[in-house]
C-alpha cells in the first residue's frame, strides 16, 4: 500500500521561507500593516481551522454513520506523525502528492469517512496549531486550509457512494397537524431548505405527522413546525416536548412558523421552540446559526 511521504522540507521551514523572503525584500511600510492586522487575522484562520476540524468535517460523517467507529476491524488509522506529515503535504507539495497520499490510505482499507476524520479534521488542527504557534506564515496557512476545504469538495462523491450523506451533512424534519388545511407555507419552506443544500423529510407531499418516531430512529439537525390556528398550540407544545425527548440528536433545533409566530414572534419561546421563522427564506440561515452557536458552545 502506499507510504505516507513527507514534504521537501518540514512545515515550520517551508513556512518561514515564505515569511523571510519577503521580509527580506524590503517591505517596508507594507510589513508594518500586515504586522498590525495580524492579531484579526490570526484569530480568523485559528476559527476557520477549528470549524473544519470540529464542524464541518464531523457533521459530514454523523448524520448516517451506523454506530461510533468508522474504521473497520483491523484498519489502522493514521498516528500523529503520519498527520504531520499529511500536513506537510498539504502545505507544501502538489495537489497530485495530497491526492496520492489519500489514495494509499484507501488503499489500506480506511474508508473516506475514516479519512474525513482521522486525517483531514486533525491536519486541519495540526495548521492551527503552526499558526497560533507563529511556525507558519499567514499566506501558507491561508493556502494549506483552501486545500483542506477542496479536499473536501472533491471527495465528497465517493464518501457520498459510501455512507449517502445529504448535500451540505445537514437534515430537517418539516411537520404540521394531521388535518392543516394550510400547507403552502410549509411546501415553501421545504424548498427554501433544499435549495441551501440540506435534506429534507415532509413538506412537500404530505408533512410528518408523527415526528417524535421519526426523529428515535434517525438523525436530524432540525425540525421545523408549521400551525394555521391559536387550537393547535396544545398540540405544538406537546409535540416539541416530545420531540426534545426522544431525538437522536440532543442538540436538535426546533423550529415553528405559522401566522401566530409572525403576529407574536415571543410564542416560540412559549411552546419550547429555539426560534420562530417570520419568513421562510431565512430558516435554513437561522437554524445553520443556532447549530453552529451550540458546537462553538460546548
Amino acid at each position: 500500500p502506499m507510504q505516507l511521504r513527507p514534504s521537501r522540507q518540514p512545515a515550520t521551514a517551508a513556512c518561514r521561507s515564505v515569511e523571510e523572503s519577503w521580509s527580506e525584500a524590503g517591505a517596508g511600510s507594507a510589513w508594518q500593516s500586515a504586522s498590525a492586522q495580524r492579531v484579526s487575522a490570526k484569530e480568523r484562520l485559528t476559527r476557520l481551522a477549528t470549524t473544519l476540524e470540529t464542524d464541518v468535517i464531523p457533521r459530514l460523517v454523523r448524520a448516517h454513520a451506523q454506530d461510533g467507529t468508522v474504521a473497520p476491524a483491523g484498519v489502522e488509522t493514521p498516528r500523529e506523525r503520519e498527520v504531520e506529515e499529511f500536513t506537510n503535504l498539504v502545505l507544501g507539495a502538489s495537489d497530485g502528492a495530497v491526492g496520492t497520499c489519500i489514495q494509499g490510505w484507501r488503499d489500506r482499507g480506511l474508508p473516506m469517512a475514516s479519512v474525513y476524520l482521522y486525517l483531514l479534521a486533525p491536519a486541519a488542527r495540526h495548521l492551527g496549531v503552526l499558526w497560533t504557534e507563529d511556525r507558519c506564515d499567514f499566506a501558507s496557512v491561508t493556502v494549506g486550509l483552501g486545500r483542506l476545504q477542496r479536499l473536501l469538495r472533491e471527495y465528497s462523491p465517493a464518501f457520498g457512494t459510501e455512507i449517502g450523506h445529504p448535500p451540505n451533512g445537514r437534515r430537517v424534519l418539516l411537520s404540521q397537524p394531521p388535518d392543516e388545511q394550510h400547507s403552502f407555507g410549509l411546501s415553501m419552506v421545504a424548498e427554501f431548505f433544499r435549495r441551501a443544500g440540506w435534506e429534507v423529510l415532509g413538506g412537500v407531499g404530505g408533512a410528518v405527522h408523527d415526528p417524535s418516531a421519526q426523529v428515535a430512529r434517525e438523525w436530524f439537525d432540525a425540525v421545523g413546525f408549521s400551525i394555521g390556528s391559536q387550537t393547535r398550540i396544545d398540540w405544538l407544545t406537546n409535540r416539541i416536548a416530545t420531540v426534545r425527548s426522544a431525538s437522536r440528536n440532543r442538540d436538535v433545533v426546533v423550529m415553528v412558523g405559522g401566522p401566530l409566530f409572525t403576529m407574536d414572534p415571543t410564542l416560540a419561546r412559549v411552546v419550547g421552540a429555539d426560534v420562530s421563522g417570520h419568513d421562510g427564506g431565512s430558516a435554513p440561515e437561522q437554524a445553520e446559526h443556532l447549530l453552529v452557536e451550540r458546537v462553538s458552545q460546548r
